[in-house]
């Protein structure tokens, strides 16, 4: 099977990875009054995506490599994700994803990475696990970087949208808006390594953080 299908298929809404749970931050965001005001939503929008870059796309370079070792990856993602609840939506995520893609795809090495997820001998963190996951269905590295931004980016708009800080069309629109931003992560963040892990939108990482204490929740992170 040609790897455009599988990216088609990986990137549609349908695909059961659990993604459209998390907002990576937004909720917590809004409730405190952070995102109020239109420019203050395109900020986090941005933030988020550099934060992808930074923190995601070494991973998913470091999985590509032919000595990659999955646990290895999962315990530097581990140790790199501090927040207690970006931490455990990392892991959420990650597991769901490798379950999933494990009950559809026939490659046995998915099969594995899901009974070391299910045994726990792996945490399963997502960006390690998606590196692998497309590493494992041919998918080529700048084009598992390219979704797993727009994957990034699509998420927290939606994310948006349910918590009516934007309309369907106002949201797609800043979506497309946004993919000069996406270009721009890609080519700074895409050939970055681990030991340049980092996290350029701490007040992100410090919002999504109180995820745990607010007084309703709609998502999980």
């Amino acid at each position: 099977m040609s790897h455009r299908w599988r990216i088609l298929q990986l990137a549609d809404s349908a695909f059961p990875t659990g993604g459209f749970s998390h907002s990576a931050g937004l909720e917590a965001a809004a409730q405190q009054g952070e995102v109020s005001e239109p420019a203050a939503l395109r900020t986090f929008l941005e933030g988020s995506l550099w934060q992808a870059g930074h923190g995601g796309l070494p991973f998913l370079r470091a999985a590509y490599a032919p000595e990659a070792e999955a646990s290895t990856l999962d315990r530097w993602c581990d140790a790199f994700l501090s927040s207690h609840v970006a931490n455990r939506a990392s892991r959420t995520q990650g597991r769901a994803l490798v379950a999933t893609a494990s009950r559809i795809f026939p490659e046995a090495e998915l099969r594995r990475l899901h009974e070391a997820a299910r045994a726990r001998t792996l945490l399963a963190h997502y960006a390690p696990m998606f590196g692998l996951t497309l590493r494992v269905l041919a998918v080529p590295l700048e084009q598992a970087q390219e979704l797993f931004l727009h994957l990034a980016l699509r998420g927290v708009a939606s994310a948006a949208v349910r918590l009516g800080l934007l309309g369907p069309h106002e949201a797609q629109r800043l979506h497309h808006e946004l993919a000069s931003v996406q270009d721009a992560v890609l080519a700074r963040c895409g050939p970055l390594s681990l030991n340049e892990l980092s996290q350029p939108s701490p007040l992100i990482d410090l919002l999504g953080a109180t995820h745990d204490r607010l007084y309703t929740r709609l998502f999980q992170s």
